[in-house]
């Protein structure tokens, strides 16, 4: 498994003073010395964290992108235009402190499936984040994703509680089918320190996207070593 980067809530605190420290820059070239796949951002509508120059600033340092966007023609054109690594198609709710679950391919299965074609004429990758459902995962299919990215929210809950094996085994099952299809099969969302280590047990899985739980750790050690620590992890 490789592991992907999310610097978003570096610009959360950054935002929460204005200005520019920390600097997303610094925070880019710290992560880029490790070996990681790609830096995930996520562009938000209402740009709470990340900026649009952030985008382009962190693609100026020749780092991988992986481009967290909701599925709408504004945020399509940017990604256009900055031609990151990979995207990944999220739900997204104005209210939420995060994002509260997977995307709904199914539902807006024709719309996706038109939206993500420039997408991919430009060479980009093309992710869904879904939430692990048989459903979702043949949607994403039909689409033609390149990927999925399996919103392991739940899992993570689960494990606080002690009661997560019922929450992994959909994990397992969803990957299995994916990977059946073609597709190739990505995770991430609330996983730390404590609980990546079972992330091991879902067989192919590709990349993990990690954010919240590498940025705490990294006020007290540092980002450098909070990110080798999650690499020592999941290698």
């Amino acid at each position: 498994m490789k592991l992907g980067v999310n610097i978003d809530h570096i610009a959360t605190l950054r935002n929460a003073r204005g200005g520019f420290e920390p600097s997303i820059i610094e925070a880019a070239k710290i992560a880029l010395k490790e070996d990681i796949l790609a830096l995930t951002m996520h562009l938000r509508e209402d740009r709470r964290h990340i900026k649009d120059n952030d985008l382009y600033d962190v693609k100026k340092l020749g780092a991988k992108i992986n481009l967290e966007m909701a599925a709408t023609k504004e945020i399509q054109k940017i990604a256009l235009d900055i031609v990151p690594y990979s995207v990944c198609i999220v739900p997204e709710r104005r209210q939420e402190i995060t994002t509260e679950g997977g995307l709904d391919v199914y539902s807006q299965k024709e719309y996706l499936k038109e939206f993500i074609k420039p997408l991919k004429e430009k060479g980009i990758l093309v992710s869904m984040f879904i939430d692990p459902d048989i459903k979702q995962v043949e949607a994403s299919s039909y689409i033609g994703a390149d990927y999925i990215e399996m919103h392991t929210g739940s899992f993570s809950n689960a494990f606080e509680k002690g009661e997560y094996k019922d929450e992994l085994e959909k994990l397992k099952v969803a990957a299995k089918h994916a990977q059946n299809l073609g597709l190739k099969v990505n995770a991430g969302h609330g996983l730390n320190y404590d609980n990546v280590y079972l992330m091991k047990e879902i067989d192919g899985l590709c990349e993990l996207n990690i954010g919240h739980s590498i940025i705490s750790k990294a006020v007290f050690v540092g980002l450098s070593s909070a990110i080798k620590q999650m690499l020592e992890l999941i290698k």
